[in-house]
């Protein structure tokens, strides 16, 4: 019996839009999902780059102007690729027009803008999910499962950075296509909203709301040609950021995230300390989980490196036989997988929109801090309201 087809509507041809209609693409090939996905259009600005890229992924159509593409009947999920400053906008029409809706990190410029975000998905009553997609990496999915089983006792502390170089020249003009990541105006922050809030993201999905922080950012450099203007401008974004912060089962948290990092392209690695184990995860080794268990025979106590390929590993069984690895683009395909399963049912797969105002209200509260010096609470409303029963299906 042929499934229903889901016409996939693209807004954005960069890296992101890469990665998602990757997914789009190896989902059904690997993955038992209710629907076919279909790539019916590609938006972009650019006529000719959209066209190009078009033709390499097979999209049907292609449209360049977003409101187009939104106004058509002829497709049933808008994927948000496009840089931050477009987010809002185009979630909120596309949920007002019954369209599902999938939205890159982070949701909003800030939780304002997210709040409204969710209020039109919720309202409209869509399936919607934000790419966080460290999520479903198959050795964090593990560390979250053996959280939930009580492995690891009491929480006490958790830890992560993330870290990258790639912004340290000051010549490095800031705005425009390539560096819309420097432009606070386009951006909203630096890497408290493009990397802290992954690490805010798995943190709060592995233990639980943040309630109170403290932080400091600095930028390094305060001024840089605008690409588009041509001008010196003063640089509005966070280059590093480091935070303190206390979790609601009253474990502590150390995040530190920073595009200064000389010799680090995209270091993401975290830790969390429980009484009886230790759990330690790191993207340049992805697919390993290091695991330390205090009830261990003492003579055979210490750190072991678990390799997770095993078919009895989460969503491993759809891949390759034990022992041979995936990568980052998998990722992206394990979320795509949920939320196929998840909108079979008229459901949400995790993280929510509101999931993801819940990061937005904490990086808010980090960039307030460090402008006050002061510790911030956690408007920690949205997580508590987050409805944890949906879009908590994973395809494992």
């Amino acid at each position: 019996m042929p499934k229903k087809k889901l016409n996939i509507g693209l807004v954005g041809y960069g890296f992101m839009g890469r990665t998602h209609s990757n997914a789009f693409l190896q989902t059904p090939r690997y993955f038992d999902v209710p629907y076919e996905p279909v790539l019916k259009a590609v938006c972009a600005r650019n006529a000719d780059r959209v066209k190009s890229f078009a033709a390499n992924w097979g999209y049907e159509s292609i449209e360049t102007d977003w409101r187009a593409l939104v106004a058509r009947k002829d497709i049933d999920l808008i994927d948000i690729a496009s840089p931050n400053d477009t987010h809002a906008e185009i979630a909120v029409a596309a949920a007002r027009a019954g369209k599902m809706v999938s939205c890159e990190k982070p949701l909003g410029r800030n939780a304002a803008e997210a709040e409204q975000m969710v209020e039109a998905v919720e309202t409209a009553r869509v399936p919607n999910t934000v790419w966080y997609n460290y999520r479903r990496v198959p050795a964090v999915v593990l560390i979250k499962e053996l959280i939930d089983q009580g492995k690891l006792g009491r929480i006490f502390h958790y830890r992560a950075q993330f870290l990258q170089d790639w912004t340290i020249s000051q010549d490095l003009p800031q705005g425009g296509e390539g560096l819309w990541r420097l432009d606070v105006g386009v951006a909203g922050s630096g890497v408290t909203g493009d990397l802290l809030a992954h690490c805010i993201d798995t943190a709060m999905w592995l233990n639980g709301s943040i309630t109170e922080l403290t932080a400091m950012t600095e930028t390094f450099i305060k001024e840089r040609t605008h690409a588009l203007t041509g001008r010196v401008e003063p640089v509005g974004i966070d280059d590093a950021s480091a935070v303190l912060a206390r979790f609601q089962n009253g474990s502590l948290a150390l995040f530190e995230a920073t595009r200064y990092a000389r010799g680090h392209k995209a270091l993401y690695t975290l830790e969390i300390n429980g009484e009886h184990a230790s759990a330690r995860w790191d993207l340049h080794d992805l697919h390993r989980l290091q695991w330390f268990d205090h009830r261990d025979e003492g003579k055979l106590r210490g750190w072991r490196s678990i390799h997770v390929t095993d078919g009895d590993h989460p969503y491993m069984k759809h891949w390759w036989v034990p022992g041979l690895q995936i990568g980052y683009e998998h990722t992206f395909i394990h979320q795509f997988a949920d939320f196929l399963n998840a909108a079979g049912s008229n459901t949400s797969a995790s993280p929510t929109f509101r999931d993801g105002l819940a990061t937005d209200h904490v990086t808010d509260a980090i960039l307030k801090s460090a402008k006050t010096g002061r510790w911030e609470k956690v408007n920690t409303s949205a997580e508590a309201r987050s409805v944890k029963a949906a879009g908590q299906q994973a395809t494992v």
